[in-house]
């Protein structure tokens, strides 16, 4: 059976650079007290007259396409993670196809949120190993300012978030032993409402979908129970790791990365503490970008490719929880 081998990581994360003192202009809140509860110091908001998700994604891909030393032509099928898109349908994944020049091959999208890319490598490595695809663009990407409430109310969520994208390039392979190595899909959705976005839903009656008291009210914005999310996000990220590592018959002192999504720095410090892992064996990158929901692990990774970190031979392992709920961990030798 063929496996899939990580061929190239890209990211593009918008210019604007949106600092913890600039949203204490916004909100009743303080650099200190964003820091302290999240680690976040700043994060990227997009520009609307430049970046959408779907052109945010392009340049992630080509910057994956061409660390791949390959062609967009060689693009078989795209998986497209977002819970953002541009257009309420068609989905991301045809606007990518279209950006990149690209002509009748597949797209699919998935709504999975945090766990969105991780979910995508897992389907884009089924198809490899079936032989139905040689070569498949995975991209996460979200814009997700727009829909922040930067205000006393929307406080909690708003200063979590923010905009960016990234993309993998699978590749088949013969060799043995590399590539990925297992992918583990979980979901509970008894706590779905813990984390979502209620409105603008489809199971309304017609005068009842988007009313003006929608639109100004808060259930067009995300609703987080932060204390359940982080109860939850801490079982389930030492869990899913560790199904990872007992499927391959690995011991968490052979992960040489651990990239967990990046959605609050306390939790990867956790986990960092429970796993006994050095600094230098897990990547954060949440102190610049904030939290970039389906992006935020194909940043980090291509960031952490560039810093060396994921060099021929390293054990990466990905983990992710978020909405749903949902989480999922990738075990991968580069």
């Amino acid at each position: 059976m063929k496996t899939s081998v990580i061929k190239g990581i890209g990211h593009y994360v918008p210019e604007r650079i949106v600092t913890n003192a600039e949203l204490e202009k916004y909100m009743n809140t303080t650099n200190e007290w964003i820091v302290e509860r999240t680690g976040i110091n700043e994060r990227r908001f997009f520009n609307p007259e430049v970046d959408t998700v779907a052109n945010m994604s392009a340049k992630a891909s080509r910057m994956a396409i061409e660390r791949a030393g390959l062609s967009v032509q060689d693009i078989d099928f795209i998986v497209f993670a977002t819970i953002t898109p541009d257009y309420f349908f068609p989905g991301s994944g045809v606007l990518l196809q279209r950006e990149l020049g690209l002509e009748n091959i597949g797209a699919l999208d998935l709504r999975n949120a945090c766990s969105g890319f991780i979910y995508g490598l897992s389907v884009a490595d089924q198809f490899i190993k079936t032989g139905m695809y040689k070569t498949v663009l995975v991209v996460g990407a979200e814009i997700q300012s727009s829909t922040l409430e930067l205000n006393d109310r929307g406080r909690n969520v708003s200063v979590i978030f923010g905009d960016g994208a990234g993309a993998v390039v699978l590749q088949a392979s013969e060799e043995k032993g590399k590539g990925i190595l297992s992918t583990h899909l979980h979901s509970d959705g008894r706590f779905a409402e813990e984390l979502y976005v209620k409105d603008p839903g489809s199971s309304r009656k017609p005068e009842e979908r988007l009313t003006t008291e929608i639109i100004e009210g808060p259930s067009i914005r995300a609703h987080m129970n932060g204390n359940m999310v982080f109860k939850h996000a801490v079982q389930r990220f030492q869990e899913v790791i560790h199904e990872a590592l007992e499927a391959n018959k690995m011991t968490k002192e052979q992960i040489d990365l651990l990239v967990p999504h990046q959605a609050n720095l306390r939790i990867s410090k956790y986990l960092q503490e429970q796993l006994h892992l050095s600094d230098d064996r897990v990547y954060n990158n949440i102190m610049r970008y904030g939290n970039t929901t389906a992006a935020s692990i194909p940043i980090a990774m291509s960031e952490a490719w560039a810093e060396g970190k994921m060099s021929e031979g390293k054990v990466v392992c990905l983990a992710a929880f978020g909405s749903g709920f949902t989480w999922a961990s990738a075990l991968i030798k580069m």
